[in-house]
């Protein structure tokens, strides 16, 4: 039988040592450096981190927002491409889909017939008067005059620094969560509260410290931001697709 002389084993116990050692600087799991090839970002502090993704956020020019967000209201999804002088997008609800387009102080809403013809207040089904009236807006762009009282809350879903502004502001003491990936790009998340009861931020650990993702406390919802910084052509409907009813939206 082989006997091992202590030289032999001193090489055995030394060699994962050895091995591990000339790996490091492949970002291996033996204690490399987790913020090697980032940004840095993750090396702050949370209010700091939060800063940076906002100054981030504030500087673009453009930026995708996509998720469902639950209010006292309900429950609605967007979808909506966002830049300072207009917005492209859709909005779901419970019962319908409508599509918003702002060019500028220009603001159209287009939806189906039945968008039109329901209510979702009413307790009554849509008189053929009524049915008759949303057929003819069914698929138009119907723009939303200025002075109607529904066009701030419209135009509020194609402000970007209001949606942003609104979507991802962390409530609560700042606090550094785990490292996590969000369409395939490595994040750090910061919380508003020890357990992010006021919601819980991705922040970019690649490139620009973007905000990706924000998850709003207590289940409210989840939106992901994307597509920073890219343009987005924007084009007036033509006259065949739009309905302008002057002063007020159409009451069917």
């Amino acid at each position: 039988m082989a006997v091992r002389t202590p030289s032999s084993r001193i090489r055995r116990a030394v060699a994962p040592l050895a091995l591990c050692a000339g790996l490091t600087v492949g970002l291996t799991a033996c204690g490399a450096d987790p913020d090697e090839g980032t940004n840095g970002v993750g090396k702050l502090s949370a209010p700091e981190i939060e800063q940076k993704a906002q100054t981030a956020a504030d500087a673009a020019k453009a930026v995708r927002l996509s998720g469902t967000l639950v209010s006292k209201g309900g429950t609605f999804k967007l979808n909506m491409r966002l830049k300072q002088d207009g917005a492209a997008g859709s909005v779901t609800t419970k019962n319908s889909t409508f599509e918003l387009l702002r060019i500028g102080d220009a603001l159209y809403l287009k939806a189906d017939a039945d968008f039109w013809a329901h209510d979702d207040k009413a307790t009554e089904e849509p008189s053929e008067a009524d049915t008759e009236a949303a057929d003819k807006l069914d698929d138009m762009y119907v723009k939303v005059p200025q002075g109607d009282p529904t066009y701030k809350q419209f135009r509020g879903f194609t402000d970007m620094d209001v949606l942003l502004a609104g979507l991802i502001g962390l409530h609560g003491d700042k606090v550094k969560g785990d490292r996590d990936q969000i369409g395939g790009v490595r994040t750090i998340k910061v919380k508003g509260g020890a357990e992010g009861e006021g919601g819980t931020l991705d922040v970019a650990l690649e490139g620009s410290p973007y905000p990706l993702q924000f998850a709003r406390g207590g289940g409210a919802g989840v939106v992901v931001l994307s597509e920073w910084n890219k343009d987005f052509p924007l084009a007036e409907p033509s006259k065949e697709e739009i309905l302008d009813y002057g002063k007020q939206l159409p009451r069917t």
